[in-house]
């Protein structure tokens, strides 16, 4: 893998002159360098529809006066920088122009992205088009004239349409372009011709070449998609939109695809195609960090001038991070993360079953983010998982707020259970696909939606850092009688939901004090929590919600964590494992927002005394710091390693060698 790669955008407009004209050799390799590059992006085809090297297929920029890609190439080649190729496969502003009966439309007949004429911005290409058969001859062409490393080809999924070519399609085949689920159905039959035909033109010049299709976004639950790449590259810059969330989520389910892949940030102080920002270099130190603790490569996106020449700030910035994930490499070759939970993710059950009754998108997701947040927060091992994972492999699986269940994937659960597995469920997860009982034995009858909203929650157990109360559940709580299962906590509800007939104070109404059922419970199966928590903690950070689910985790799992740690909740912890050595990552560094909703680091607050403890079945022989290699003291009690890490500064790599 390489582990420090650089994405070189150059979306360069045809009204801009002089283009490539201050390129040199000398100067383009002095920045590689000094970036501490391994693997660079460079750009046949941008954006706007321009080649960067003579064309028979294209056109080149009518700006450029020289095989730019070509001595890119040449040069990155000379210093031993890897150079994967970048075609803009879902974007050619020039083609759309001039092939307007090529552009995706929508189903109300317009273009899609760009509405009006006066509104900025590119029209995406439909791949069911002649458009198609262009890209692939210049695929081709790009593999025959050069020596690319890899393809790397963007904006490009699966994309309803309604183009004329889409229609006609869907009429040949007997479809309805009134149903949205037939349209879906012809934008996948559309994608995997286009992506076997990729492969096809790539294979016939240069066999098995990495190739990546990116969309912005890996589908969890779609391995057909991710099995279409030859690796991944995830695209989540912090302050771009995605926030510093959205990686660790995505990584978790990335790594259980068996595949190589990549975290993609970027340079810039909000996101793509920002000549002149900068985020702070104790961020990218953090954010390659945070790849590298999750077992990813790293992809950091610049935009290249204009003129060519490359910007020696940026690549001083970028050094920054690269020369220290270069003396940590030795720790990150083939490591492989270690999870005690699976997270059954909603969204790729989502995905998996053609969607979740009464349930959206956005909220199968939101109940991703608030699980991923919560194990963070509480120093759980985890990955995120679909139906199609080994669960034996984990001591608990998580059913986050929306995993309804059919028979087969009851039975699995069932099965797992019966080795030795627990269950944590919350909300609607458990329940059939109507919605009407549980498929896992919680102890509990699921009677329906509570009509309260918001209610109350009395936990019968002591919580951390607050006194007992009954506390506020502002999401969607249900209604259950306790059969055989041991009660955690009850529901109390509030005098009356609040309208305009009847409100009390500010916000909600109080509640009355009185039980009105279970709201937590542990059966055989595992344990159920009777509101959608995860939802509630994307939305609203409550500490009780936080709280609960980490009781639960410890009353079914503690005895089997493989880690605990004194580290702030706002810290990382991970833990991967090479052949003779476990590698625990810790990483501490805040983000804060800046302006109306972007995310910044900036000031690193190292820490002291940070206590860590590993459950392993080897034998230990050695702990150090890496890669200071420092060795540090250890004591081992019942297969448990306890250690003391003296300072972490953004990222400390602990090692125990066996």
């Amino acid at each position: 893998m390489n582990y420090r790669q650089v994405h070189l955008d150059f979306h360069t407009s045809e009204k801009i002159e002089g283009i490539g004209e201050a390129f040199q050799k000398e100067q383009f390799q002095d920045a590689l360098k000094r970036g501490h590059v391994n693997s660079i992006t460079l750009f046949s085809k941008c954006h706007h529809g321009w080649s960067y090297h003579p064309s028979k297929c294209n056109e080149m920029h009518p700006n450029l006066k020289f095989d730019l890609l070509g001595e890119q190439i040449k040069a990155a080649h000379e210093i031993g920088v890897k150079t994967p190729v970048y075609l803009s496969a879902g974007f050619d502003e020039k083609t759309a122009r001039r092939h307007p009966e090529w552009v995706v439309r929508e189903k109300d007949d317009t273009m899609l992205w760009t509405k009006t004429f006066l509104e900025p911005g590119y029209h995406k290409l439909c791949i069911n088009s002649p458009y198609l058969e262009e890209l692939l001859e210049q695929i081709q062409e790009v593999l025959t004239n050069y020596e690319a490393d890899g393809i790397f080809l963007d904006i490009i999924g699966v994309q309803p349409c309604y183009c004329k070519y889409c229609r006609e399609a869907m009429e040949d085949r007997g479809l309805d372009p009134l149903k949205e689920d037939e349209v879906r159905l012809l934008a996948e039959s559309v994608y995997a011709n286009y992506a076997r035909k990729v492969r096809e033109t790539i294979d016939s010049i240069k066999p098995g070449l990495p190739l990546f299709h990116n969309g912005g976004h890996i589908r969890r639950g779609r391995r057909d998609l991710a099995n279409k790449n030859t690796h991944l590259e995830l695209e989540s810059l912090p302050t771009g939109g995605w926030g510093y969330d959205h990686f660790p989520l995505s990584a978790a389910y990335a790594r259980t695809l068996g595949m190589e892949y990549l975290g993609m940030t970027g340079k810039f102080h909000l996101s793509w195609g920002e000549f002149g920002g900068f985020k702070h270099p104790n961020a990218l130190r953090y954010e390659a960090a945070l790849s590298a603790a999750n077992g990813a490569g790293v992809s950091i996106g610049d935009q290249l001038h204009p003129s060519g020449e490359m910007d020696p700030a940026t690549y001083s910035l970028i050094g920054k991070a690269y020369k220290e994930l270069e003396e940590k490499e030795p720790w990150l070759y083939k490591a492989q993360n270690i999870a005690d939970i699976g997270v059954l993710s909603g969204e790729a059950v989502w995905e998996m079953n053609g969607g979740i009754k009464d349930t959206t998108l956005d909220e199968v997701q939101r109940a991703d983010v608030g699980a991923v947040r919560i194990l963070l927060e509480g120093h759980y091992l985890f990955h995120v998982i679909d139906t199609n994972e080994d669960f034996d492999q984990y001591s608990l699986i998580l059913l986050p707020d929306v995993v309804l269940l059919d028979e087969e994937s009851r039975d699995k659960l069932k099965q797992y259970v019966e080795k030795g597995g627990r269950i944590l469920a919350t909300g609607k997860s458990g329940l059939d696909r109507d919605k009407t009982k549980f498929m896992l034995d919680f102890g509990v009858d699921f009677l329906g939606d509570n009509p309260y909203n918001p209610d109350y929650f009395r936990p019968s157990f002591q919580v951390p850092d607050l006194e007992n109360a009954a506390f506020v559940m502002y999401s969607q709580g249900y209604n259950i009688k306790n059969i055989s299962g041991r009660e955690l906590g009850s529901r109390e509800n509030p005098y009356f939901n609040r309208t305009y007939k009847a409100f009390c104070s500010h916000q909600h109404t109080p509640c009355r004090n009185e039980k009105a059922g279970t709201g937590m419970v542990r059966g055989k199966d595992g344990i159920y929590i009777s509101w959608e928590v995860f939802q509630d903690y994307a939305t609203k950070g409550s500490l009780i919600l936080k709280r609960m689910v980490q009781y639960a985790i410890n009353e079914l799992i503690e005895e089997n964590l493989t880690l605990k740690t004194t580290l702030p909740a706002q810290g990382i912890a991970t833990v991967t494992k090479q052949i003779n050595r476990y590698i625990v990552h810790l990483l501490y560094g805040v983000p804060v927002k800046r302006g109306l909703n972007t995310e910044v680091i900036e000031d690193i607050q190292p820490l002291y005394n940070i206590q860590v403890q590993l459950k392993v079945k080897e034998k230990v022989r050695r702990t150090y710091l890496a890669p200071q290699g420092t060795d540090l003291e250890y004591q081992v009690k019942d297969g448990v390693v306890n250690i003391v890490v003296p300072e972490v500064n953004l990222h400390q790599m602990l090692v125990l060698e066996h």
